[in-house]
């Protein structure tokens, strides 16, 4: 089967089944019996065939086609891209099309897919076995890095998805304040437990549904929200609930209705206002966690919550989620306290390996200098081309997170995010797919950069991004 990167004019015809460029993998060809060269201009028809016959397949097995929403393409249109294989920056669909890749696994790829060092890590572990339902030596390893490198954790609890992650440290808020309600953001993703499903941002925002039938009422009923970055909204729900609100929950720079950063006045007003009436503050860096800094989202801002939860990074890749903060709130966790959570996959050596690879290679020199470099030439070259095309634009970026509108803008919440033109962006997604681009299929979604991401992967990028939008 013949591959080709598309808008590279060059062609590489293999006849294995491992065919990334040599750029993506050096060790990807080994078992190939040959490889032909060609210099030809798109001698390879973009085509997702075979994505759609798997995908037609797949509605018949699994509702909708997906086990996650957005997989689906509903707010984007056209053919869902059923994935085979990803390497370094790439990922490659089974009709053999080959991405520069910013959804990186929705975040966790932030060293690069299927990197090298980690993968022989993992293959030594799975020698010992994948689970134990037991205590390993890895879980203390990987919870001293991560109470090491956030500011908030002093003792941290490791689950299997940031939707656990929240479900727990909810729980934990309010066995420790006594407290029921409490506070999050419009627009704002938390997982999909009952308590949070109310104005929740990612699929729920993508796929423009109310808040999820199934959900009762009295799950709810003590859920209040408020518009992000608006403080004054804040302050009028602890002046109408006194005494009875046990936290805050927010993303510390949104991730789920698009990518909406705080203002500065914002997060320290939570902050106070937390503070001054006995409620906790909770941040969520299932998403923030070790990309905008090593500390996460309250070291690049200098603002300590008293709770956090984790996600993606710190698993490497594979399914793990956290939450930790100060000791004497933790220490009312079972077994050492009264509040109960479980879980038979928690802290198991896979997940546990891959992320502490994952965070001693992030903790090295340069490496959030490096992310915060490419994301801003990536960003800046996609407003640029916007402009340069007479499109209404607008977008930012910290460290390997990043995100744009098709909107004047600004943006600072949910309801500003939704004055974005959906269906150009729709029309920008499929037509950045075709030119070798793989964005994350929603307007409502953020982009992620990686270490494996070069400068001529940005480039190649930008230049697709101009000739796209010049067409639109």
């Amino acid at each position: 089967m013949a591959a080709t990167l598309t808008g590279s004019g060059i062609a590489l015809g293999f006849s294995c089944s491992a065919k990334f460029s040599k750029r993506a993998s050096s060790s990807s060809n080994r078992r190939c019996i040959k490889m032909s060269v060609s210099v030809e201009e798109k001698t390879k028809k973009f085509t997702l065939q075979k994505s759609e016959e798997a995908f037609n397949a797949a509605k018949n097995l699994m509702p909708g086609g997906v086990n996650s929403p957005v997989r689906a393409f509903k707010s984007v249109g056209g053919q869902p891209v059923v994935m085979d294989s990803a390497k370094g920056s790439r990922i490659r669909d089974i009709d053999g099309n080959e991405y520069i890749d910013y959804v990186g696994s929705w975040g966790p790829a932030i060293i690069g897919h299927a990197d090298d060092e980690v993968l022989a890590a993992l293959a030594e572990t799975m020698k010992k076995g994948t689970s134990f339902g037991a205590p390993c030596l890895l879980e203390n390893v990987l919870a001293e890095m991560v109470i090491s490198a956030v500011p908030s954790i002093e003792m941290v609890r490791f689950v299997n998805s940031g939707t656990e992650a929240c479900m727990g440290v909810l729980r934990l808020a309010r066995a420790f304040t006594g407290k029921q309600k409490f506070i999050k953001f419009e627009g704002c993703y938390h997982g999909h437990a009952n308590s949070f499903l109310v104005k929740a941002g990612s699929g729920v925002a993508t796929l423009g549904l109310p808040d999820s039938p199934g959900v009762p009422k009295a799950a709810t009923s003590d859920t209040l929200t408020a518009p992000y970055n608006d403080i004054a909204a804040v302050e009028k729900l602890f002046e109408a609930n006194k005494g009875e609100i046990a936290a805050i929950i927010l993303e510390p720079v949104v991730g789920n209705s698009g990518f909406i950063t705080p203002k500065p006045e914002f997060i320290e007003g939570i902050r106070r206002i937390t503070k001054d009436n006995g409620a906790l503050l909770i941040f969520d860096e299932v998403m923030t966690g070790f990309r905008l800094a090593y500390g996460g989202a309250q070291e690049y801002f200098g603002i300590t919550p008293d709770l956090t939860t984790l996600g993606k990074i710190i698993g490497g890749g594979l399914p793990v989620g956290a939450y930790g903060g100060r000791r004497d709130i933790m220490e009312m966790v079972a077994p050492a306290g009264p509040m109960y959570q479980a879980g038979t996959l928690s802290g198991n050596p896979l997940a546990m390996t891959a992320g502490i690879h994952t965070l001693k290679r992030l903790s090295q020199p340069g490496t959030y200098e490096y992310l915060d470099k490419i994301t801003k030439e990536l960003t800046n070259g996609i407003l640029e081309a916007g402009k340069k095309t007479g499109h209404a634009m607008c977008g930012g970026y910290i460290s390997g997170m990043f995100g744009f509108f098709f909107t004047e803008g600004p943006v600072y919440d949910f309801s500003d995010a939704k004055k974005s033109d959906t269906e150009k962006f729709g029309k920008f997604f499929r037509g950045m797919l075709e030119e070798g681009v793989y964005l994350a299929p929603s307007q409502f979604e953020a982009g992620f950069t990686s270490l494996a991401h070069t400068s001529e992967d940005i480039q190649f990028t930008i230049a697709a991004a101009e000739k796209v939008l010049s067409r639109l």
